[in-house]
């Protein structure tokens, strides 16, 4: 390994990040103890925010790298050759745009409510109390749905009813870390029955040739396995908060119900983004489309989840940003694993980089067919122990963190959370 300065800096950079994940709670602690309004406070909730991590320290990054390589280097024929602006505009930013768009889209009140009707259709079939019903039928149904609508619609979609029906009621905290842990490794491995709806998937299906038929046989059904048994292994530990009816969460008064439709024309405009996923331009001018109806139907609508959608993009733009220029140090591990050791370190790996980036890493080199079964299983596998470990994550963690009280999500009560699914997912991957 011979690093340059420039990937040693994104190194150290994204180590900070990271780092700083694991302790925003601490700054939004600390803007507690300045006046409210007060540059100390808005400064400190602002870092406390995890959303804002990783681009807040990709712009250091950019800052750094204008100084050691310049900013903006042109040829004679005016043509941009180097410094931090050619980096930026080499890599590709199509799937944090992507997310932005979809989880919009996904989030809005159509969708939702045409979930919820099959959520609860599929729950009155389970031989269960009704709120013990739905929770199982929300959490197996929603993530293995993001097979088909990606994977970041079925983390909106499911984190919203979640959301609605279980994280605003009177549960406990135990319940909720353990209920979020579950919910972001199910939507990691859930999108595992297609080769499109799964980031760590998507990156490497073209090149390696897997086509859906490979997936559901290989992937998807040892991944619904682990989905079914975690959700009703857990249902049951929590059996007396799941207990009675479902509460059912109240309406604004002038709330009125999506016609059939307009629900239509909103799957239409998530069929046509989901379909053209890798061409920023046409889907971001569909988006447009999209806003305009939303606009015109208001009435059936939410408001839309921009704010929101802009702020994990953000993230995930960061994160592409630094996890780039970190190939000097993970190929060189990745490359000299067995094929156990491949697996159960890419489940690792998955906690402090991004699933995609880590096997776009390992499709950059040559690998067996079992090694590249065990990349991609351990990094789906660990995409739910933090919130970078997968591109939808930020979604969920966005929607649901409100309901956990002023210092938000605890990255380590994430991680006890999703410890317990993700060996069952080991288990699964590896002996069936």
């Amino acid at each position: 390994m011979d690093p340059t300065i420039l990937e040693l800096m994104a190194t150290i950079l994204f180590s900070c990040a990271v780092i700083h994940t694991f302790i925003a709670q601490k700054f939004t602690a600390l803007a507690h103890r300045f006046p409210e309004g007060s540059m100390g406070e808005n400064l400190f909730h602002f870092l406390g925010e995890v959303e804002v991590v990783f681009g807040l320290w990709a712009a250091i990054y950019i800052v750094g790298y204008s100084m050691v390589d310049g900013f903006a280097i042109y040829d004679s024929g005016h043509h941009l050759i180097g410094g931090a602006l050619h980096y930026l505009e080499s890599q590709n930013f199509t799937e944090p745009a992507f997310v932005f768009v979809i989880m919009c889209m996904a989030g809005t009140r159509p969708v939702i409510v045409l979930t919820e009707k099959i959520i609860k259709f599929i729950a009155k079939l389970i031989p269960l109390p009704e709120k013990m019903a739905f929770y199982i039928s929300a959490l197996i149904l929603g993530p293995l749905l993001g097979s088909f609508i990606t994977e970041p619609a079925a983390m909106t979609v499911t984190a919203l009813i979640l959301l609605d029906y279980y994280f605003s009621g009177k549960m406990t905290t135990k319940f909720k870390y353990a209920t979020i842990g579950l919910l972001f490794v199910n939507v990691s491995v859930g999108g595992t029955l297609t080769h499109f709806a799964a980031p760590p998937v998507l990156m490497v299906a073209g090149k390696w040739h897997w086509g859906i038929e490979h997936m559901a046989t290989n992937f998807g059904y040892k991944a619904a396995i682990g989905i079914f048994i975690g959700t009703l292994v857990l249902a049951f530990i929590f059996k007396n908060e799941l207990k009675g009816d479902l509460e059912l969460k109240e309406k604004h008064d002038n709330y009125m119900e999506p016609t059939w439709w307009i629900t239509l024309i909103h799957l239409i405009f998530l069929a046509i983004v989901v379909y053209t996923a890798h061409h920023m331009v046409f889907f971001f001018g569909v988006f447009l489309f999209f806003l305009g109806f939303v606009a015109v139907t208001s009435e059936y609508q939410d408001n839309p989840k921009l704010k929101e959608s802009l702020l994990v993009g953000f993230f995930l733009g960061g994160l592409v940003t630094l996890g780039t220029m970190q190939a000097w140090w993970l190929q060189e591990i990745l490359t000299k694993m067995g094929d156990l050791t491949l697996f159960l370190g890419a489940t690792a790996l998955t906690a402090i980089t991004d699933n995609a980036a880590l096997t776009y890493l390992g499709s950059l080199v040559e690998l067996t067919d079992s090694a590249k079964y065990n990349l991609v299983a351990g990094a789906v596998t660990g995409g739910g122990l933090t919130v970078i470990a997968n591109a939808p994550n930020p979604a969920g963690y966005g929607i649901l963190k409100k309901s956990f009280g002023e210092g938000g999500i605890s990255p380590i009560g994430l991680l006890l959370g999703a410890i317990p699914p993700t060996i069952l997912l080991i288990f699964c991957f590896q002996l069936l």
